[in-house]
């Protein structure tokens, strides 16, 4: 696989393509998104497995831009709750589901449970002419109540291991060495600083 100058990045989501500029930047590698698609096109995720939604999206974008892609896709896995919300972590409380309505859902399936052990778990997928996977998982728990105003998704009620603060607590520095998708990210960057000209 040749040294890539340029990524497409199968998202919209603007907390995420920020975060991914951040972790790129030390390797010049221009980033695209879907935002810089003019039409709006959505690849449904609704495979089974983290692992097969972020290939799905990766694959799509590939053969629709010619330009290698990245995909993820993000799970929170709450041991009390069997791995839920898992692979439908977005859309948890819904379709149409908010950031917020997933959290309150999440702390009421919570209520009274004392196993608060929980992991997130990130597959992120390039895909070019070769497809690879990289994972990164992130330890913690789920809090009683939200803290924080930074990041999106459950970060104002996960409290990583070894942490007295939320992701949504850590500045995005701190979160992206610790994070999950941070951890899967740094090894798709291990392998892309690797690999021959």
């Amino acid at each position: 696989m040749k040294k890539l100058s340029r990524i497409f990045l199968a998202s919209a989501n603007p907390n995420k393509i920020q975060e991914l500029q951040e972790m790129l930047s030390p390797l010049e590698i221009e980033l695209r998104s879907t935002l810089d698609i003019e039409e709006n096109v959505e690849v449904v995720e609704d495979l089974p497995t983290l692992e097969g939604n972020a290939l799905k999206k990766a694959k799509f974008w590939y053969q629709r831009t010619g330009i290698p892609s990245l995909s993820d896709d993000t799970g929170l896995e709450v041991e009390a709750l069997g791995g839920e919300p898992g692979v439908y972590s977005a859309r948890y409380a819904g379709p149409d589901a908010t950031y917020e309505d997933n959290v309150l859902k999440l702390l009421e399936e919570m209520k009274g449970i004392e196993n608060r052990s929980a992991r997130f778990r990130t597959v992120v997928a390039l895909v070019s002419e070769k497809e690879l996977l990289f994972e990164g998982v992130c330890e913690g728990e789920i809090i009683l109540q939200p803290r924080g105003e930074r990041g999106f998704g459950y970060d104002p009620v996960f409290l990583p291991d070894g942490f007295n603060r939320t992701f949504a607590e850590l500045n995005a520095e701190e979160k992206n060495r610790i994070s999950h998708r941070g951890r899967a990210l740094q090894k798709l960057i291990g392998f892309l600083e690797d690999e021959p000209e």
